[in-house]
């Protein structure tokens, strides 16, 4: 089986290489796909190196499947064109989350809504996927009504940048590149994402509509 990593060596990239080389999947061939400025870089892979290809290149080599985790831009630019090979493409993306022809899954949930001929599959955010593994059994069991959550989101979500500010702020010194427009380090920000017009942010709603 050849599977492609779209964005293998960004934060959770380089986690699905670790975590595929870790499972019983028989892998002939890995396929670590990377923007121009990654190009050349090698991913180390159950003892075997691999280089960085472009996704033209990836499409090409006609992977079985394709994990994506580059962003929402390239998975709705690239996604259809592996599934058009009958390439199975996991999206951990927001591209797809809303499209109501595009199983969002949680597998331990509802992968039984899987069909076999859907080629594009997406994922919930994180903070649903842990919400919904621990509420959907009460649910199951008595049916719930309303929530009402609180989440903590870690610093890595927002991705590279805004590591490098916390290490930055750890190490006592002033990041010259902010990805939050306060400190980080030691401290918690009572916003995620944008305000939107019914005074919600991004993130609240991603919870409320990604739950459905």
């Amino acid at each position: 089986m050849k599977i492609a990593i779209v964005g293998a060596t960004g934060m959770v990239g380089r986690v699905m290489v670790q975590m595929l080389a870790q499972s019983a999947l028989s892998v002939t061939e890995l396929i670590p796909v990377a923007s121009e400025k990654s190009l050349g870089k090698t991913v180390e892979f159950r003892g075997n190196t691999y280089k960085t290809v472009t996704l033209d290149t990836a499409l090409s080599m006609h992977p079985d499947i394709a994990l994506f985790s580059a962003g929402a831009t390239i998975s709705r630019q690239y996604a259809p064109l592996f599934a058009k090979q009958k390439c199975y493409v996991i999206d951990n993306s927001s591209a797809w989350r809303m499209d109501t022809h595009i199983p969002l899954l949680i597998p331990e949930i509802n992968a039984h809504s899987l069909q076999k001929a859907q080629y594009i599959i997406a994922n919930p955010n994180c903070s649903t996927i842990q919400l919904l593994m621990a509420v959907a059994p009460l649910h199951q069991a008595f049916g719930i009504e309303r929530m009402v959550i609180s989440t903590y989101q870690s610093v890595s979500g927002s991705g590279a940048k805004a590591v490098q500010q916390l290490e930055t702020e750890r190490a006592g010194q002033i990041a010259q590149e902010m990805a939050y427009p306060y400190p980080i380090d030691m401290n918690v920000l009572p916003h995620g994402g944008d305000f939107l017009p019914n005074a919600y942010t991004t993130e609240e709603m991603k919870l409320v509509h990604e739950s459905r």
